[in-house]
């Protein structure tokens, strides 16, 4: 088993607290190697040498641009027939028919080819499934009510992969439909013109990990070429791809995809396209949200992801991909709004869902501590379909165990599922579904989604329990908590804050610097707002630092906190700068603690 750093064997959250190179001196030996070669402080040679970075690979991960990572779109099967049938589209002046999933990916990925054919001399007609009438995925009076706004052939955004019989139906009605997606496919894929997806089974490997966001971008990349090579832009100018990175950022981030390889290229571009305040939607949103500096992926995936989110889970579902793609200033406002007014809604059902399901899941809490329930699995009746996402990954977080979270009514189960490293959701779930047990079901690795009936949802329970159970070669999943390297208050400066900031953009696949801080006394403790928790940390070398746990109160990592008192804790956390107090300020966003 792996050392623990601090000799944390169960903080006050429960977790184990490991070091995220294992201990390896052979990963120590590689970080003291890419520092001398490349230059660097021997911290960041250690940070890009835990995240698995050779010395070949130092250059393009620190710098990760899209000339070196972007790929020939035609490596993907059916990309050329996807370009050839889009471009014939705009050519002959026909409509594009965009049916896009409810989420930020689907969003992001409509946002980005409405806008490209606009700027392409085209026009594009879009529809958005609303969550609880029409449920996931592409549906028959959908796609034969865009043909009916004139569209001529209709692409499936984020969906679609799974929607066999769907789309069979389609084509048997005259409808020409492009699958657009990235989520885990089966043998037998959709009757469409064509099916674009790096996670089709015949697909060789190597960009499995975009969102759809990303494998649009390729599409539009090979749209563009085509056009160019049929001479369409000889009168008229050609369209600037990079103008949609910020979108492709934002799908990026919301949908917890591995950032590494062309994601962190998308993201690392993507964010200084929207420092640039270009794309009207985006702005207007940042602006009636607060955001007030140069946005960075905590901002894209808490701040401004949840209110595009709003839209699908509570109000109407094609608010999000129109704010992203209108170019009317005024729209633009009034969307924003009230995607904010939607936002504070969703804020208070999570509220009421969340106290509900972490009663449930506590009662199973016992069994998923001692192994014996290695996934959690709850359900409510009304519970609302639209939070269950953001519940189960709530509830993830909390019990360190894959989730599955099931809002019912009248019978069926709308449910959404979040996982944890080493455990492939989104396959159990499309097992589930090949089973018999669910109605739908789909997605990747860290999330699913999925429609069952309620008298399944045990069965469903019993299903995920033995297939995760047995993946488990090792023994039980143990919760812990990765921390890159212990730190001193007094060495807490804004200088460390610089140097981690060189190895972002962070997210899944690349995660932002924890460290650990020993030894320091916690003072001054005190909620703020409704569950945060403010403190100061005090350590032996006379060093003191801020310190902010967020939503401390709902576990025990709040009170923990509030009754230190004088008894030294071992606190651990993220380093970033205090943009309150201004300055050279630097807090701890404070993750976990431990009694010293």
């Amino acid at each position: 088993m792996t050392a623990t750093v601090l000799g944390v064997d169960r903080s006050v959250t429960g977790r184990r607290w490991v070091a995220r190179n294992g201990g390896s001196s052979d990963t120590d030996r590689l970080g003291l190697a890419i520092a001398q070669r490349f230059g660097l402080p021997e911290n960041v040679g250690r940070l890009v040498a835990d995240r698995g970075i050779d010395l070949d690979g130092v250059e393009r991960f620190l710098d990760p641009t899209l000339k070196a990572e972007l790929p020939d779109p035609s490596i993907l099967k059916d990309m050329d027939t996807a370009a050839g049938r889009l471009a014939d589209a705009v050519e002959r002046g026909e409509v594009v028919g965009l049916f896009a999933d409810y989420d930020v990916d689907g969003a992001t990925s409509a946002a980005s080819m409405t806008r490209y054919l606009r700027a392409a001399g085209a026009r594009a007609v879009l529809h958005v499934p609303d969550r609880i009438d029409e449920g996931y995925g592409p549906n028959l009076p959908a796609l034969l009510g865009l043909v009916s706004r004139g569209a001529g052939p209709v692409v499936c955004l984020d969906c679609g992969i799974l929607a066999v019989d769907i789309l069979g139906a389609a084509r048997d009605a005259g409808v020409e439909v492009l699958v657009v997606d990235h989520h885990l496919a089966e043998p037998d894929l959709p009757p469409a013109v064509a099916v674009v997806n790096p996670n089709r089974l015949d697909q060789a490997p190597g960009l499995g990990h975009l969102a759809a966001c990303g494998v649009t971008f390729l599409v539009l990349v090979a749209l563009n070429r085509e056009l160019r090579r049929r001479g369409w832009f000889a009168s008229r100018a050609e369209p600037d791809l990079r103008s949609i990175l910020d979108l492709t950022a934002l799908g990026t981030v919301c949908d917890v995809v591995p950032l590494h390889g062309l994601n962190r290229a998308f993201v690392a571009q993507g964010l200084k396209i929207m420092a640039g305040r270009g794309n009207i939607g985006l702005t207007a949103l940042g602006d009636v949200a607060g955001l007030d500096r140069k946005p960075d992926p905590y901002h894209l995936g808490f701040v401004l992801g949840p209110r595009i989110n709003a839209g699908g889970r509570v109000g109407r579902a094609d608010l999000g991909a129109r704010l992203l793609a209108t170019e009317d200033t005024e729209e633009a406002r009034a969307i924003a709004s009230e995607l904010d007014r939607h936002n504070d809604e969703r804020r208070r059902i999570e509220a009421e869902v969340l106290q509900a399901a972490i009663a449930q899941a506590e009662d199973m809490a016992a069994e998923a501590t001692s192994g014996d329930a290695p996934v959690l699995v709850v359900a409510g009746e009304g519970w609302h379909p639209g939070v269950v996402g953001i519940i189960a990954s709530r509830l993830k977080d909390r019990f360190g165990r894959p989730t599955c979270v099931i809002g019912v009514a009248n019978g069926v189960g709308k449910g959404s599922g979040r996982s944890v490293s080493g455990v492939d959701l989104g396959g159990a779930v499309i097992a589930a579904y090949q089973a018999g047990i669910l109605d739908k079901g789909g997605g990747h690795a860290m999330a699913a989604g999925f429609t069952v009936a309620a008298e399944r949802i045990d069965a469903f329970r019993d299903f995920l329990t033995e297939r995760v159970r047995s993946t488990q070669e090792s023994g039980p999943l143990v919760p812990t908590l990765s921390i890159d390297g212990t730190v001193a208050p007094m060495g807490a400066n804004a200088e460390l804050v610089r140097t981690v900031d060189r190895i972002g953009p962070f997210g899944t696949g690349n995660a932002e610097p924890r460290f650990a801080l020993a030894d320091v006394r916690v003072v001054g403790a005190a909620v703020a707002g409704e569950n945060h928790v403010r403190c100061t940390l005090n350590g032996a070398d006379g060093g003191r630092l801020k310190g902010i746990a967020f939503r401390a109160m709902e576990s025990d990592l709040g009170p923990a906190l509030l009754q230190a008192g004088s008894l030294p804790m071992h606190v651990a956390g993220h380093l970033r700068a205090d943009y309150f107090r201004g300055g050279d300020a630097v807090q701890l966003v404070i993750d976990d603690a431990a009694v010293s």
